[in-house]
């Protein structure tokens, strides 16, 4: 096995890891928008409102929720303001995210014993080609690089951390994998522009493993002519 072969596998041993991780995207049991009715859900402790200022959760007697390492005891409680990524109530061994949704707080509340974490059985892959490498250059917001004697381009948006972020799809959407959409991050982009694009690491969205993710689509820019054989492809599932 080479060298790319061995990281790669490394790589997807890891991604794995990850995808089966109890406090993960497949252990989520639903996302509960909140309104300013209390409404009391199964998956979660209390009785739970929101509005643009962040989310009211009231426990009864024998009730709690922890956050930040600080113990919420009967009454009512404010967790906001919320951003988009919230902040994280932990009960039991079960955790919930609080978040806002375009101005709406959403509870999303996640078990290691979730119908779609117990149905998961891996994330199918092809099979990892240095062919699917390839040179590309960051200008004007768009990476561009040339595929079968075409230039492509699609548009990515820089991380914090200068990484690129990429949404797009393909020929193999729908048929071999995600109809939505996959997404693939790559290194920072050299001084001139110059990046690698790996779309052996293509990976999908959250929304590819559970209805209770809130996942972008990709500008129709980013569809490519061409069929991307390479990266994960459908998640396989049973149901038990």
């Amino acid at each position: 096995m080479s060298r790319f072969e061995v990281e790669w596998h490394s790589w997807h041993d890891e991604r794995e890891m990850r995808l089966r991780d109890p406090r993960g995207w497949l252990a989520i049991t639903a996302i509960h928008w909140l309104s300013d009715a209390p409404e009391r859900f199964d998956d979660v402790p209390g009785a739970w409102s929101g509005d643009g200022s962040g989310a009211t959760v009231r426990l009864d007697a024998g009730e709690s929720l922890e956050v930040d390492g600080v113990v919420l005891g009967p009454g009512s409680h404010l967790l906001g303001p919320l951003d988009e990524d919230g902040l994280t109530v932990t009960f039991g061994d079960a955790v919930a995210q609080v978040a806002d949704r375009d101005g709406r707080p959403i509870v999303r509340p996640r078990h290691a014993d979730s119908p779609n974490l117990n149905a998961y059985r891996g994330t199918p892959c092809y099979p990892p080609d240095p062919a699917w490498v390839l040179p590309a250059r960051f200008v004007d917001d768009e990476v561009v690089f040339t595929y079968a004697g075409a230039e492509h381009r699609l548009v990515a948006w820089p991380e914090d951390d200068g990484c690129l972020w990429i949404l797009f799809r393909d020929a193999t959407s729908g048929v071999t994998t995600y109809p939505a959409n996959r997404q693939l991050l790559t290194a920072p982009p050299a001084p001139d522009g110059a990046v690698e694009l790996d779309l052996n690491r293509a990976i999908n969205m959250p929304c590819a493993y559970t209805d209770f993710a809130t996942c972008p689509l990709p500008p129709a820019a980013n569809t490519l002519p061409f069929a991307v054989e390479a990266g994960e492809q459908i998640p396989r599932t049973e149901t038990p």
